[in-house]
């Protein structure tokens, strides 16, 4: 089987993720399912202060936040993106939800996946359905 084209990267942080064959099958899994096709889907690792600089520069946004996601498609139907996610605040929102820092992990590439398919999570209905999709392909993890 070709390597899937699910990529994972750090930047300016040390990092060794784990399971990067299923995360890339269960990633690929949820794109198809929701009626996408799969082109270049690159993770991006980093620190707090990265992902600020990131903020303040593309979004006009002078806040921590734990991911950040660029929708690069061209064509409708198409996945073509980077998802920058800072460790830092997935640690600290692990303890703050009291939730395994890996599964937070998790829950936050699937949130980055979902708003690359179109789901956004602004306003009460939005955030309740993300919820709910997060919820729905984390129990399909088969790891």
């Amino acid at each position: 089987m070709s390597q899937l084209p699910i990529h994972f990267f750090s930047e300016d942080i040390s990092f060794t993720l784990k399971h990067k064959g299923l995360l890339r099958t269960w990633i690929k899994n949820t794109i198809v399912e929701e009626g996408f096709k799969l082109r270049e889907l690159n993770f991006i690792f980093c620190s707090d202060n990265y992902l600020l600089s990131m903020n303040q520069q593309y979004l006009k946004h002078d806040t921590f936040t734990d991911i950040i996601t660029f929708d690069n498609s061209e064509k409708k139907g198409e996945i073509v993106g980077d998802i920058f996610i800072s460790l830092e605040r997935i640690q600290e929102n692990a303890q703050g939800f009291k939730v395994k820092t890996e599964d937070e992990l998790h829950r936050v590439m699937i949130h980055g996946t979902l708003h690359l398919l179109g789901y956004a999570d602004k306003g009460k209905e939005a955030k309740a359905l993300m919820t709910d999709k997060e919820d729905l392909y984390l129990s399909k993890r088969a790891f």
